[in-house]
């Protein structure tokens, strides 16, 4: 079955479901979010609360994992129509953050009976927070060098060593991390994935203040963290392939390529109505980037549909969803770019135009660097020797 561009009665219904369920359910401030100013960011961080609490009544908060476990039990057509729904309505999509995304279907997929039982149903009341520590200073791109290292002693494995790049670190219970148990043994061996809690002793959080100002990073330092060997994630020395499962239910091509276009539907409102000295008339040469951006936008999307309609073939998409990351994370900072050619020297004060500049410079670099991909494209999709 490969998907087209109209709706099998089926896929239709769904959507309308969808659809309705936005439309009666959803908090307004998603639809007008950037009509609120400055003074939004509460506004909009109870509506999220209650948005999720709408999700969750709904059944829908994890909509791939097995009905067994609390999950939706979705198709990956009603998973790929709901996400393009929740995307084009600009209200959240991942309500579960990364304990319904990545975490909880490793757990499902690697996990025992009795790490089912504490974790899954916490994660998708929302009673925890999940963090990710797989990058380390010396162990970005090439994550099998990370060299935190964890000691097992009797029924204890004890943590030395230092993540970074750790997302929400700050607000986390917990952590699901890579660490090297076997320093002797080559580098995609010997190293084990273990869940950690936060506030351990032992665990100190540094918050890493990004160009645009924010602190959505960390880094996370372990001295003498006691974390029991129960916590850990299938067997000891084969945590590399346990953590490649968990990356993939990182990516979310629709809802991404969707973003981009939404952001550059926001410009062009901005654009029109002067905002931040945004004008046409300043330069009018980007009316042409206009017309490129939008060309592409529409070409993102198309590449998210090759990868669901290769899932419904029953394929298993791999350099194709390389290409929808990279090409989705260079033309957000292309759109980036855009908005500053709009302003002009104005661009250099701090605005919404600049803050999405400074923050667009990581879009390339987090969930994979464009330099990865590329690698992924050239061996396992052109056949390419490595380098």
């Amino acid at each position: 079955m490969a998907i087209t561009l109209a709706d099998s009665p089926e896929m239709a219904a769904w959507r309308q479901e969808v659809r309705n369920f936005i439309k009666t359910e959803a908090p307004k401030i998603f639809s007008g979010g950037e009509e609120l100013g400055e003074n939004s960011l509460f506004g909009r961080m109870g509506a999220m609360k209650a948005w999720r609490e709408k999700v969750v009544e709904k059944g829908w908060v994890a909509p791939s994992w097995p009905k067994k476990y609390g999950g939706a039990g979705m198709s990956v057509a009603d998973q790929f129509v709901m996400n393009e729904e929740f995307a084009e309505a600009g209200v959240p999509g991942n309500v579960g953050g990364f304990g319904v995304m990545m975490i909880g279907p490793t757990i499902i997929e690697h996990g025992t009976e009795e790490q089912k039982e504490e974790h899954l149903g916490a994660i998708l009341r929302g009673e925890v927070i999940w963090c990710q520590g797989y990058s380390e200073p010396g162990a970005g791109s090439d994550l099998a060098s990370l060299q935190t290292r964890a000691v097992r002693d009797g029924d204890e494995y004890t943590i030395n060593g230092q993540k970074i790049w750790t997302t929400g670190a700050q607000f986390a219970d917990m952590m699901y991390m890579l660490v090297r148990t076997d320093p002797d043994a080559p580098k995609h061996r010997g190293i084990t994935y273990l869940l950690v809690d936060m506030h351990a002793p032992g665990v100190t959080v540094r918050p890493l203040t990004t160009l645009a100002g924010t602190q959505t990073f960390n880094e996370v330092f372990f001295e003498d963290v006691k974390v029991p060997v129960r916590n850990r994630i299938g067997e000891e020395n084969r945590g590399w392939y346990v953590g490649t499962t968990t990356l993939d239910f990182e990516r979310s091509s629709i809802g991404s390529a969707i973003g981009v276009r939404k952001n550059l539907e926001s410009l062009i409102r901005r654009t029109k109505r002067g905002d931040d000295g945004a004008s046409f008339e300043r330069n009018p040469k980007v009316r042409l980037e206009f017309v490129d951006r939008w060309v592409e936008c529409e070409v993102a999307k198309m590449l998210s549909y090759r990868v669901i309609s290769m899932q419904l073939s029953g394929k298993i998409p791999n350099h194709e969803s390389s290409m929808c990351k990279m090409f989705s994370s260079e033309l957000t900072q292309r759109i980036s770019n855009l908005s500053m050619h709009l302003l002009g020297m104005h661009g250099n004060i701090r605005n919404r135009a600049s803050q999405g500049y400074m923050q667009s410079v990581s879009s390339t670099i987090a969930g994979g660097t464009t330099e990865v991909q590329k690698g992924i494209m050239a061996t396992r999709g052109l056949g390419l020797p490595r380098g």
